[in-house]
């Protein structure tokens, strides 16, 4: 349980350092996930045979993690209540953000998948 925890936080160390370092305008947590597919990939490419990701350590953890994930949003909640009368004084702007986004991040995903549907069989295979 410790080396997986362990991948996990230096996964996340070298996503923000590399950010920070860098100046990115990425969270530095994105890029620390995004670090762990690419070893999660390469893992599964040197080790063909390798037991799936969710019979590992790794697994177990992030099961762990993912069951008591809403603990993580008790600290956004207080915030959200702490920052109260900027949310009221700010309302409307914020909820017409909010669906925008929302809408044109909805748009985007249907139109990239469109797109690359139209690469791909029925097998996920790309088109020759």
């Amino acid at each position: 349980m410790i080396p997986a925890l362990t991948l996990l936080l230096a996964c996340q160390l070298a996503g923000e350092a590399t950010v920070r370092l860098a100046g990115w305008p990425v969270p530095g947590p994105v890029l620390g996930m995004a670090l762990l597919v690419a070893i999660l990939l390469g893992r599964d490419r040197l080790r063909p045979g390798a037991a799936p990701v969710s019979d590992t350590p790794l697994g177990a953890v992030t099961r762990v993690m993912l069951a008591n994930l809403s603990l993580l949003f008790v600290p956004a909640g207080v915030g959200i209540l702490r920052n109260a009368p900027a949310l009221a004084s700010n309302g409307l702007g914020l909820a017409t953000a909010l669906v925008v986004s929302t809408l044109l991040t909805l748009l985007v995903t249907a139109l990239v998948f469109r797109a690359l549907s139209g690469r791909l069989d029925g097998s996920g295979e790309p088109n020759p």
